[in-house]
């Protein structure tokens, strides 16, 4: 108590409340520190190193009285006032501070009222949409020690708490200080995920105990260690290794690399510079890990009592390490060495002067450079002085040198490779990114990447002052993240020279997830900095697109990683030594890619939205029509415009794209659902939403192209690379004319429909489902020795296949035969859970391998045991697909093997098909028909696997269009064709009642002979299927050959018949295959008949036919001024053009029809001249002319100037000329198919004078010319 009295009348409070405060400050330090050693460090705990010069105890040696009168001399000297004491403030202790304080806050003795609020001002100004921390009165006194690590703990005899210091010194540590300016991150909060919090001094904390000075006083006397020696000295000496020997260096610190664990050893290095050397030195004593945050590039040091030893796994072997009795010694001048080393140098400790000795000059002569080998690539590019901010010095240096960098190599993929430039950098960040991928904002202006060294032990937060040295600078090096980008190596230092003033700050963008996975991945794999941020863009969508409906979040990081090391060739292991230590730099940074076109990752509903919004917005509806589309009718205008499709590739490098940059896709390969619209097809999902994907593979056996058939890919997690966006438009509408299209009133009605095309071949699994990764092992071992694989194939079918459940089953080997096209079909009484009525449906016909066998768990698509191929014959079987179970439509395909198991039953009857009961005494001739459950699944067995007892496929021929063309065997109506769509027509079928119209669809197929043949379908009971478009490959199963009343063959659509794509093709520009070239007289002959559509070489000898006519676009009648009809009052016309020319190629003549668009190239009249001649005739409304003699002509006035112009025209060498001409043969058979050849030549009465000549003339070839090249 005598104790306490004398404290308060030291200090004479003039109030009451001092009294108390002052009691409470006492009591705080004898409860508190009486009993802290700060001496050296208790037992089990790491020993103070000498170099802090710390000696022994000194909090022991002082009496709570001395320590209290300490306490309240700083505290009164660090106030701002000296006529009162601070009684607001109150002392608080570690333990209160971590367990109380869950907000972040500050703390400063020494503040005014007035200089709080112009703090809090600066803060918020510094960093807009952020708040100043609040500040709170509070007192903190405890003892420094180091912790775990290398880092700095403060300790009060209770609890710990660690500490950040901007400049700490080794002077401070096992010492009693007294904190006044502090700032407070409790945990949890922005930039702090450690237990407890972190204490941020601002400046340096007060020591309350006197300790020794730092210098080598002892070595000069002779009783320490040996003299000090320059760093040139200390490289010779490195050479020759001495065992045993010892020795001091001084120098400036050139780079201080970051801590690293290695074989759960701490260490890290720095090196020591003088003008023209530089040696490293290894620091892994856990008693001096400290010193990593006292050693600063530039600083002047000296190490003592270090040894050469061998670093192991280094090149350069030889390098300096500390000992035990190593110390160091900060900002340390030289006394015995050579004045122009260090003459000029001055110790630095503010961060404001971290540059105030660069000069713009090349001598350097008040600046020692940090890297001596390369310093021109560090300073010569730019100044700094006292008042220039270091914010501008990326975008100065990008100026100055962007132009002078060297051209990069180009890569096969377009990318272009670029050094990277090394250069020193101090900023404010103001964004954090990601902190687990450690990527910031500095400047708000340039990127930083801290990901290629190890996790700091404080997180960066917005409004940190950051000082680098040693840093690459890169440009353009992601083009998801800002143009400039700063990364460290693990040759770079990151200090921080401010501590951020914001606090409540909003939390980082979710642009990777914050887990750290990916920069400890990238710590042990040499992989460039573009490919990272590449991965890193890629996680944080993936974050958003499939978390949690698909992934864990946790998985996010590893699939963006293994997808980017898919894209980019590895490069091996990270060399950590070479990379620290080796000269010259290099180091994953030390190049970089650059490549506008890396792929860009989108949701599917980014995709959707976008092809939506952009699906109307970009038609043109006069880029629908033909290009003669302003003679077209009304019909044929609303005819052409009923469908139209848009194509947009991935890639913008092979068609026109949806972005700029290639286009990727992630998601869940899944079967149609019950709300998916497409229902021939699977769909591709993620979390945003799901569309339907026309797929293609490739088949292993004959390497073509083919439908989706291995439901191996359902449920796997793929990436597709290379797909088609398609955006099928279907308009109802009824324009008058083409004047009219820009009018949307004659729109009734517009929806689309959005797909994707895409070859399963251009896909990577990123995460494979159970029965792909048995798919993979079976394709693998196929690759192996048959004996081997034999081996291999037993051990598996006595352990069962791979699984992931153990539920009961049964299953039954099949072989699709025949497949039905899905419809709406009346299925009679339905379910409990369904009404009778119509319902989505479809039979397969299959051939049953074998006898239905039991499971105790699912074999999936395992191989094919013995036991499920014992029976000898092969019975049929149909199996009817309804409801629920059609969503197996798009990979039930003939000719393949599948495994249907039921889960649940051990009763082999369920997969067993029932018959039809018939009359007694009647046979019948019908398979057992089975209904497939909804729970039942199907699993794609490789041909191979199957044992050769089995019987031969029973599949339908597939014809070519030539083929069905040529078929003279009509015994059976139902044919299996296959052929390249080349065009698409879309047929209106008004009678109906329904709002969409548009149920009919006519295709043009064709082969590779250039043979075409139309086939029409009906659409009104049927899911629409996609895929329909010029290019692609089609085929079409029991469709019905037909013959029309012309003799043109085509094939229509019956409620059985299916379609299925099975090749993709380029639907952006669907050039058709050259016409056959044909000779006139062989192509009149019967036997040349069947060839309906070639080309044609031939001179023009004469015009048999020309009208030129006006007629109403609504009725076709005759238009002058009105429609010449009473009945119509349309007010809009077209112009109408017919042709008939004679042909002669030298093997014989035909007569050609012209029409349309093709009468003005026939005519050699340019546009202008095309459309003066309409205006002309627009008075009279119509002309015919007949050229071959003025006695023929009809309809018009002999003395007609425009019919004088015409005939003279047409019998004019301009018209009268070679051309090439692709045309369509006009055909006449019966209505039984037979083709009625004219084998009786016409008779013809021909005048000469007065005599009269009958004769018998070959009727001429007739052709409808469709293309005209002049």
């Amino acid at each position: 108590m005598e104790s306490l009295q004398d404290f308060l009348d030291r200090f004479g409070p003039s109030s009451q409340a001092e009294t108390e405060w002052l009691r409470n400050i006492f009591t705080f330090i004898t409860e508190h520190l009486s009993a802290l050693k700060c001496g050296p460090a208790p037992p089990g705990s790491p020993a103070p190193p000498a170099a802090s010069g710390s000696g022994t105890g000194v909090c022991c040696c002082c009496s709570v009285l001395g320590l209290s009168v300490r306490v309240m001399q700083r505290i009164q000297e660090q106030m701002c006032v000296s006529h009162t004491l601070p009684v607001s403030y109150r002392l608080l202790s570690v333990s209160e501070l971590v367990s109380q304080q869950h907000l972040a806050c500050v703390s400063n003795l020494s503040w005014s009222t007035n200089q709080q609020r112009a703090w809090e001002k600066e803060a918020e100004l510094s960093l807009p949409g952020g708040g100043a921390l609040p500040r709170v009165k509070l007192l903190l006194i405890g003892c420094l020690r180091e912790g775990r690590g290398g880092d700095l703990r403060l300790t009060d005899g209770r609890d710990s708490v660690r500490c950040e210091c901007l400049s700490p010194s080794p002077l401070w540590l096992h010492r009693p200080v007294f904190l006044p300016h502090w700032n407070y991150i409790p945990q949890n909060a922005s930039g702090q995920d450690e237990a407890g919090g972190c204490l941020e001094l601002i400046g340096s904390p007060v020591l309350l105990c006197p300790g020794p000075e730092q210098g080598l006083a002892a070595a000069a006397e002779g009783a320490g260690p040996p003299p000090a020696v320059g760093v040139r000295e200390a490289a010779r000496l490195l050479g020759n290794r001495v065992r045993g020997q010892r020795l001091s260096v001084f120098g400036q610190v050139g780079s201080v690399c970051p801590l690293l664990v290695v074989m759960e050893t701490t260490f890290f290095c720095f090196t020591l510079t003088d003008q023209s050397e530089s040696v490293p030195v290894l620091v892994k004593d856990s008693r001096r890990l400290f010193w990593s945050q006292c050693v600063c590039v530039g600083q002047s040091v000296c190490v003592t009592e270090l040894r050469v030893c061998v670093l192991r796994g280094w090149r350069g072997n030889n390098i300096l390490s500390v000992t035990d009795r190593s110390e160091i010694h900060t900002n340390y001048t030289p006394t015995h060495t050579p004045t122009e080393i260090h003459t000029n140098y001055t110790p630095t400790h503010t961060p404001t002067e971290i540059h105030t000795n660069y000069t713009p000059t090349h001598t350097h002569t008040n600046y020692t450079p940090t890297h001596t080998h390369t310093p021109a690539e560090i300073h010569t590019n730019y100044t700094l002085t006292h008042t220039q901010d270091t914010s501008t010095l990326v975008t100065s240096w990008t100026e100055d040198s962007e132009g002078a960098e060297p051209e990069g190599d180009l890569l096969q993929s377009g990318a272009m490779m670029k050094q990277s430039k090394i250069i020193s950098y101090q900023g404010t960040v103001t964004e954090v990114v990601s902190e687990g991928a450690g990527l910031y904002v500095i400047d708000r202006k340039v990127g930083l990447c801290l990901a290629y060294q190890p996790p700091g032990r404080r997180k960066l937060r917005p409004g940190d002052r950051v000082e680098l040295h040693h840093v690459h600078f890169l440009s353009l090096a992601s083009p998801d993240f800002p143009p400039r980008m700063l990364c460290t190596c693990l040759r770079s230092s990151l200090r921080v020279t401010a501590f951020s003033r914001v606090g409540g700050s909003p939390g980082p963008s979710p642009r990777c997830p914050g887990d750290g996975v990916l920069p400890r991945l990238l710590l042990q794999r040499n992989v460039g900095v573009s490919e990272y941020l590449w991965a890193c863009h890629l996680s944080s969508q993936l974050t958003h697109s499939l978390v949690p409906t698909l992934l864990k979040d946790q998985c996010v990081c590893v699939l963006s990683w293994r997808l980017m090391e898919t894209l980019w060739r590895r490069r091996g292991q990270r060399d950590i030594y070479s990379e620290m230590l080796e000269e010259p730099h290099t180091c994953p940074l030390s190049q970089y890619s650059v490549d506008s076109a890396v792929l860009q990752y989108t949701t599917i509903s980014d995709v959707l939205q976008c092809l939506q919004a952009d699906c109307w917005s970009s038609l043109s509806l006069a880029s629908l029509l033909s290009p003669g589309g302003s003679s077209l009718t009304r019909s044929q205008i609303n005819s052409a415009l009923s469908w139209s499709c848009r194509t947009l590739s991935s890639d913008p490098r092979t068609g026109d794209s949806l972005r700029r940059r290639p286009l990727l896709l992630v998601g869940l390969l899944e079967l149609p659902s019950l709300t998916s619209e497409l229902k021939h097809c699977l769909q591709l999902r993620d979390a945003t939403g799901a569309v339907g994907c026309v797929a293609t593979e490739t088949s292993p056996d004959g390497g073509r192209q083919r439908s989706s058939f291995n439901t191996a890919w359902i449920g796997c997690l793929v990436c597709v690379l290379q797909f088609t966006m398609v955006t099928e438009r279907f308009l109802q509408s009824d324009f008058p004319s083409y004047q009219h299209l820009d009018q949307d009133k004659f729109i009734t009605h517009k929806h689309s429909r959005i797909y994707l095309q895409f070859s399963l071949d251009h896909v990577h699994i990123l995460s494979p489902s159970v029965a792909m990764v048995t798919h993979l092992r079976q394709k693998q071992e196929a690759e192996e020795e048959e004996e081997t694989a034999a081996r291999k194939r037993r051990r598996k079918d006595s352990a069962s296949s791979v699984t992931v459940t153990t539920r009961p089953c049964i299953s039954v080997v099949i072989r699709v035969e025949q497949k039905e096209g899905v419809a709406w079909r009346n299925m009679g009484v339905g379910t409990k859970e369904e009404e009778a009525g119509l319902r989505l449906s479809f039979s397969v016909r299959a051939a049953v391998i074998g006898p239905v066998v039991s499971w105790g768990r699912d074999p999936k698509n395992g191989p094919v045991t013995q036991r499920e191929t014992t029976t000898g014959t092969e019975d049929k079987v149909v199996l009817v697909f309804s409801g629920v179970s059609t969503r197996w439509f798009p990979v039930l395909q003939p000719g393949c093997l599948y495994r249907l198991t039921a889960t649940d039953t051990q009763d082999p009857s369920v997969l067993i098909g029932s018959g039809v009961s018939g009359r007694r005494g009647v046979e019948l001739h019908t398979d057992s028909t089975l209904q497939v459950r909804s729970d039942w699944k199907f699993h794609t067995l490789p041909r191979p696997l199957l044992p050769p007892t089995c019987g031969q496929d029973v599949l339908s021929p597939v014809l070519s269009v030539s083929e069905v063309l040529d078929c003279s065997d009509f015994s059976s109506e139902l044919v299996c064709l296959q052929g390249d769509v080349l065009d698409r027509i879309s047929l209106r079928d008004t009678s109906t009642g329904s709002g969409d119209t548009h149920t009919g669809v006519r295709l043009t197929l064709c082969d590779k002979t250039g043979r075409s043949l139309q086939v029409y379908l009906d659409l009104s009971h049927t899911p629409y299927p996609p895929g329909l478009l010029p290019g692609n490959t089609l085929l079409l199963s029991s469709f019905q050959r037909r013959v029309s009343r012309t003799g043109s063959v085509y094939c229509s659509h019956l409620p059985v018949s299916c379609i299925t794509v099975t090749s993709l093709g380029d639907n952006s520009c669907v050039k058709p295959p050259p016409s056959p070239m044909m000779h006139l007289g062989q192509w009149a002959l019967n036997r040349e008949h069947r060839c309906i559509v070639g080309q044609v070489k031939g001179h023009v000898v004469c015009f048999l036919f020309l009208e030129l006519q006006w007629s109403c676009s609504l009725c076709g009648s005759l238009y002058t001024e009105c429609c010449s009809s009473s009945q119509c009052r349309s007010t809009s016309s077209v112009f109408e053009s017919k042709a008939k020319v004679v042909v002669d190629d030298g093997t014989g003549e035909a007569h050609v029809w012209v029409s349309g668009a093709l009468v003005r190239p026939l005519l050699g009249l340019a546009d202008s001249q095309w459309e003066g001649l309409q205006r002309v005739i627009r008075v009279k409304g119509h002309i015919r002319a007949y050229p071959r003699g003025r006695s023929l002509v009809c309809g018009s006035d002999s003395e007609d100037p425009v019919l004088h112009f015409l005939l003279c025209l047409c019998s004019s060498h301009v018209v009268c000329r070679p051309l090439s001409l692709t045309c369509r043969k006009q055909t006449n058979q019966t209505s039984e198919g037979k083709t009625l050849v004219h084998t009786h030549p016409e008779v013809r009465r021909f005048s000469r004078g007065d005599r009269d000549f009958v004769t018998r003339l070959t009727r001429p070839l007739q052709l409808t010319c469709l293309l005209l090249n002049t």
